[in-house]
């Protein structure tokens, strides 16, 4: 059953140009929430990088038993920690932007110009994917490890490095659909 209230924001919608399509708007739902869900996940990894240095620190000056392993592991949460952070960053708008230009723009200025950017930046990560493929390919082929004393395999983080990049991808998508709404002046709720 609908109340004034839903009847008089569907036709105020009506007005300003209507609503994007169900799976556009679905589309974009999902996307963003699940990107928030993995950005909160990361935003934890920073606490398990700090257990594992602190661990590491005790070991090796309390207890006089240093570790190989802690360093590399804390570096592995450091890259998971950035590449799962990236797709949530890009979804709240957080990254770098010549803000000398784009402020003076109008809404539909400022969709349109990120439109173009977002296009920009799919063809980036389009490439970036297929490099990362490559390099993920390559280290299960040859069975990959870093050269050290611990000697842990690059596949896991580079498989993580291809998923992040996939998730950068249907964000970037997202945000697209976003802007274009804005741009056409219709409303993606």
């Amino acid at each position: 059953m609908t109340t004034p209230s839903d009847t008089d924001q569907e036709t105020a919608e009506t007005r300003q140009g209507g609503r994007m399509p169900g799976p556009i708007r679905a589309y974009v739902h999902w996307v963003d929430r699940f990107t928030g869900l993995v950005g909160l996940i990361a935003m934890y990894l920073v606490f398990l990088m700090i257990g594992v240095l602190l661990f590491d620190a005790v070991t090796r000056n309390v207890i006089r038993m240093p570790q190989h392993w802690p360093i590399e592991f804390a570096q592995f949460t450091l890259a998971a920690y950035y590449f799962a952070g990236g797709p949530y960053s890009l979804r709240d708008g957080g990254h770098v932007r010549m803000d000398l230009l784009y402020d003076r723009l109008s809404e539909r200025g400022k969709a349109l110009t990120d439109v173009i950017t977002s296009s920009c930046l799919l063809f980036y990560l389009a490439v970036l994917l297929w490099g990362s493929i490559s390099s993920l390919r390559y280290s299960m082929e040859t069975g990959q490890r870093l050269f050290s004393m611990w000697n842990p395999s690059v596949v896991p983080i580079k498989m993580l490095m291809v998923a992040a990049i996939v998730l950068m991808i249907l964000q970037a998508i997202s945000i697209i659909f976003k802007d274009w709404a804005t741009f056409r002046g219709k409303s993606l709720r």
